[in-house]
């Protein structure tokens, strides 16, 4: 038994990419917003399978995504890419070279009391968050903005060490994503139609990502079974 990558790997990976592809053609939307929307796409599917190539594809998502979100005002958004998301890519490259068996990272899950520690954590830093982001001029949607940067901080957080619980937390976040989106495009934000199709195909990666870290950890889990009784 091994957790090397397969052909369903490959072919999730591809449809992401030429679905991406094909959105940004059919919307006729910049080179740049493209960009944002294929890099970052391409970052969510290699984690979902475990290969560590998703921190470069992160690095330069991270980038350009925060240029987008400070066109439309979401200044969270801003904060939690530059000053959260890039130093994280690098960290987190790191880690997971360490923890890799055949190409895939080593993957794993939280108990139940761990869970609901982060679940506590995230009700609490929302809140938080929120109320800060709410004084600043020009900030739009100051709850639902920070509601995004708690749940990708700590999702990140879980990615780095290897916990297929982030994918909960990602699904959480992708929906609310893609609610904040939808609010600034109806207002008449830049590229919102194209963050909308962003968010909504980070979702659908978020719910096989799960799936795919849930039969992935206990895969692991029965490979050092075996290794400890040989």
């Amino acid at each position: 038994m091994n957790t090397k990558t397969d052909v369903k790997d490959v072919v999730w990976v591809a449809l992401l990419l030429i679905a991406a592809v094909c959105f940004s053609i059919a919307m006729g939307d910049s080179l740049f917003a493209s960009s944002v929307l294929i890099s970052g796409i391409l970052c969510v599917a290699l984690t979902a399978i475990g290969r560590i190539e998703g921190y470069a594809a992160g690095m330069y998502a991270s980038c350009t995504y925060a240029w987008m979100a400070y066109q439309n005002g979401l200044f969270g958004e801003v904060m939690l890419n530059l000053g959260f998301f890039i130093p994280t890519n690098i960290i987190g490259f790191m880690m997971w070279r360490k923890k890799m068996r055949d190409n895939v990272v080593e993957m794993r899950q939280l108990i139940w009391r761990h869970r609901a520690m982060v679940g506590a954590v995230v009700i609490l830093g929302t809140l938080g968050l929120g109320l800060i982001l709410s004084r600043i001029p020009g900030q739009n949607t100051p709850y639902i903005d920070a509601s995004t940067n708690v749940i990708s901080i700590i999702a990140t957080l879980l990615m780095m060490w290897r916990y297929k619980e982030q994918w909960m937390l990602y699904i959480i976040l992708n929906t609310v994503s893609t609610a904040m989106w939808i609010l600034r495009w109806r207002a008449g934000g830049a590229s919102g139609d194209l963050m909308i199709v962003m968010w909504m195909i980070y979702l659908a990666n978020a719910i096989f990502g799960y799936w795919r870290w849930h039969t992935g950890a206990k895969k692991l889990s029965a490979i050092r079974d075996q290794e400890a009784a040989a």
